[in-house]
């Protein structure tokens, strides 16, 4: 049956990034929710990386070996993480993991990359699980969204909003980003006017928002992916909520922006990359400089992430010398100290995976486009 829409462009994606290929020089696995909640701002990120992946490749790839990153749809389901994460590694064979999305999809191979000692570049989550304690094989790009929660709640109490909210979806990542909320009320000396969760699986907001909205909130922190988060905030202004709505930079696309439509405008949307049209930063313009080559329109955050996470990879299989495998690539990694990938500075240890340390807020504009 043939594809269309969302679904067929992002199949056409996948097969782009070497899906399928019989013919991999340097393999490393991705399994991704190409369909489901997240699909697009999967797109967008998929498509950032494609960004730098085909441009090391076109220059002959790295040591004279082409990077192919074999990419399954997980359907943002755990449990298909898991299993393309095993078929990845023990049928495929990859030397490298890159760029899963998902706070529980993400914790649920850990174990699988131990057993393997397979790295996991740029996962597409900030829980700070993955950063404290130390995970062996996860070596992360952004910054926690502990750190992006507890910013954006200290910058709505400077503007004098106290009666803030937080909704969060039922499960480790909302956990994750309602514990960075609430250090972020505990640092500004107020409470949580309430904490509403909704079922991941299947969200429902019909008890939720006529709640909220007798509240009263200045302002409601919205913690979920994608098509939730979207569904979350129209039912909210439906039941009458005026507040700021506030969420988290796994929403930071084109394709969150427009399926809010028109209740996209004064979203505030936390970052962890520099803005995508800022030239202040050499990464940021190298990513437009190969987009518009490839006559590809405005970046996104999304695109961005996409962009540096494979970035670090390259530059991990680099260090890995000739003939890399997974131990090689792990070394490669660690190997990686203040290293500027373009404005901004990235270093790994034994005792420290983290990557970037970067947070800001952006506001989305009457045209769609995230502001600073």
């Amino acid at each position: 049956m043939k594809k269309t829409g969302l679904a067929g462009a992002l199949c056409a994606l996948a097969a782009a990034l070497g899906i399928g290929s019989a013919h991999a020089q340097i393999l490393i696995g991705q399994t991704v929710g190409i369909t489901g909640s997240a699909a697009a701002t999967v797109a967008e990120s998929m498509q950032g990386a494609a960004l730098y992946i085909d441009h090391i490749n076109a220059k002959g790839g790295v040591g004279g070996q082409k990077v192919e990153v074999l990419s399954l749809d997980d359907k943002f389901d755990p449990k298909l993480t898991l299993d393309n994460t095993r078929t990845l590694i023990e049928q495929k064979g990859v030397i490298g993991m890159f760029m899963t999305r998902g706070t529980p999809h993400t914790q649920g191979i850990i174990p699988v990359l131990e057993q393997h000692g397979v790295p996991l570049v740029g996962p597409s989550t900030g829980a700070i699980a993955l950063h404290q304690p130390v995970s062996k094989y996860v070596f992360n790009v952004r910054a926690p969204y502990q750190r992006e929660v507890t910013k954006a709640i200290s910058h709505l109490h400077t503007l004098g909003i106290q009666r803030i909210g937080v909704v969060h979806v039922d499960d480790t990542f909302g956990a994750d980003g309602l514990a960075g909320a609430q250090a972020g009320f505990k640092a500004n000396n107020i409470e949580a006017l309430f904490i509403e969760k909704f079922d991941r699986a299947k969200p429902d907001y019909s008890a939720i928002a006529p709640r909220v909205a007798g509240k009263q909130p200045q302002a409601v922190i919205f913690i979920g992916t994608g098509a939730a988060v979207v569904d979350g905030i129209k039912a909210l202004r439906a039941a009458g909520v005026a507040g700021q709505i506030v969420t988290l930079s796994n929403n930071a696309s084109g394709g969150f922006v427009k399926a809010l439509g028109d209740q996209a405008r004064g979203v505030v949307v936390t970052q962890v990359f520099p803005s995508e049209r800022s030239l202040n930063y050499p990464v940021v313009k190298e990513a437009m400089d190969l987009a518009k080559a490839k006559n590809i329109g405005d970046l996104t955050p999304a695109m961005l992430e996409g962009f540096v996470s494979a970035k670090v990879l390259v530059e991990g299989l680099k260090r890995a010398g000739a003939k890399p495998d997974s131990a090689k690539l792990h070394m490669g990694l660690e190997s990686i100290k203040k290293w500027d990938l373009g404005g901004m500075e990235l270093s790994y240890s034994p005792t420290d995976h983290s990557g970037l340390d970067f947070s800001d807020l952006s506001i989305i504009g009457t045209d769609g486009r995230f502001k600073r």
